[in-house]
Formats: structure tokens, sequence, C-alpha cells
């Protein structure tokens, strides 16, 4: 874990206002608030290294979410401006035009939506609402991803969901390392602790994963593991899933 989380901190810190400077002068930082750890910690980082108005939090709601009072909680305490964008009726919409769409059943072999199409969706249609909302900020903006590098290295993410973004300040950072940031913050502490859960499926991400993130940060920095049935798993979701983290593969002639 972080030897030093302050110097982390800091340097995080430094890193966002960087970034900015060199990609983004004067845009706003848009960050999806969900009422987690991930987004909570992203967004007070980004207000301390931005400014609280040129952080914009956005609520995305798929008609109900039940921790929603926490993400109300985060943008008022941070004091950003924020949006809540319902996006149930769109989830809804476009469900209903693909299952009902020319071919659908023919081609499936289906009448519904399968279960993995229902779970990654809601973070799409999240995702394109981010940018959206970004381009309609008088400034420009930069779309954070609020993903960890436990997430990322057992591909616990959904591809041009929330793996997408412009730029990632935890996407190195394990999930105890990123408490350990989160309790330098001025960030409610119960949400740095909260159960990290991905608010689709409703099972807790150790649950769908079967395994802690405490076993998961473990083998990531140290290759210690001590189910060598946990390793497997591991080891075979990192494998399958590389491809979330890796540029789009494209043919290169070799004469142009």
């Amino acid at each position: 874990m972080l030897i030093n989380p302050e110097k982390t901190r800091e340097e995080l810190v430094a890193w966002i206002r960087d970034y900015f400077d060199n990609n983004g002068p004067g845009c706003t930082a848009v960050v999806g608030i969900s009422g987690g750890k991930d987004s909570t910690i992203v967004a007070a980082l980004c207000k301390e290294a931005l400014g609280a108005e040129r952080v914009v939090g956005v609520l995305m709601p798929n008609d109900i979410q039940s921790d929603i009072d926490d993400a109300k909680a985060v943008v008022a305490h941070l004091g950003i401006p924020y949006m809540i964008v319902n996006i149930g009726d769109a989830y809804r919409a476009l469900s209903k035009s693909i299952v009902q769409g020319e071919g659908f059943t023919n081609v499936t072999g289906r009448v519904d939506l399968a279960h993995d199409a229902e779970i990654n969706t809601p973070p799409r249609l999240r995702m394109a609402t981010l940018y959206a909302i970004g381009q309609n900020l008088p400034h420009g903006a930069r779309i954070a991803n609020t993903c960890n590098g436990s997430e990322d290295y057992v591909g616990y993410s959904t591809k041009f969901g929330d793996s997408a973004g412009d730029f990632s300040p935890l996407a190195h950072l394990v999930v105890e390392e990123v408490r350990q940031i989160g309790r330098l913050l001025d960030i409610p502490l119960h949400l740095v602790d909260k159960t990290p859960s991905d608010g689709l499926s409703g099972q807790s991400d150790e649950d769908k994963l079967g395994f802690t993130y405490a076993i998961l940060d473990r083998y990531i920095r140290t290759g210690e593991i001590d189910d060598i049935k946990t390793k497997e798993r591991i080891d075979y979701l990192q494998r399958i899933n590389r491809h979330k983290l890796e540029l789009m593969p494209s043919f290169i002639p070799s004469k142009l």
C-alpha cells in the first residue's frame, strides 16, 4: 500500500492541474457521481486541483437509485455545481428500439435483451450523457474516468461506459490505496469505506467477482495469494478483459 499517502495526494492534485493546463485550459472537469468512494474521491481531487467552480457533478439514476442520497450528499459537501439526469426513459426507449428492431429475433434468436446487455447499457448511456453535458459547458470540458486499478486489472468495468473518459486519476491505485487517499480528503468518511457496488446488479463488487478487494490488492502489489483457485480466476479475468485497456487494434498496410 502507499508508503506516503499525503505525498501521493499532492502528486495527484498536481497531475490533474497539469493535465488541464496542457489539455484544456479553462475547461471544466465533469464527474459522474454515483455516491461511491471512487467518484467522490475523484470529484474532491478535481475540486482541490481546479476549484469548485470548475467541477460539475452529474447524478444519473436509472429510474430509482437506492443510494442517491449519498450522491447528493457528495455534491452538497463539496459545494460543486451539479445536475441530475434520470436515464430511465432513455434506457427503456433504447432497449425497446433494439428488441423491436427489424431482424432482431432472426439474428439473435431472442425476444428480449440479454442480461449482460441489460447491465452494460446504462453505463454506456451515462458516459454519453457526460459527454453531451460537457459539450454544453461554456468553456469546454474533460470527462473524468473514475475506475481504480483493482477494477481495471480484472476488467470490472463496462467498455465504452465507465471505462471511458479523458483522464483517469485512480487508474494506478488499488482499492485500499484509493481509500488511503480518501481519508486525507474533506469528504464523508463513511463513503470512503462504503461497500463497493456497481449500483446495477444488486450485488456488491466482491459478491460478483468471487473474491475480496483485499485479496486482489495484495496479489496485484506483491504477487502473493493463498488460494490457487482464486489466483486462477483473477488471472482469467485479467486475461479476457485486457482488451478494455488496450488501444483498438488497427491494420497498418505494408505500403502507404
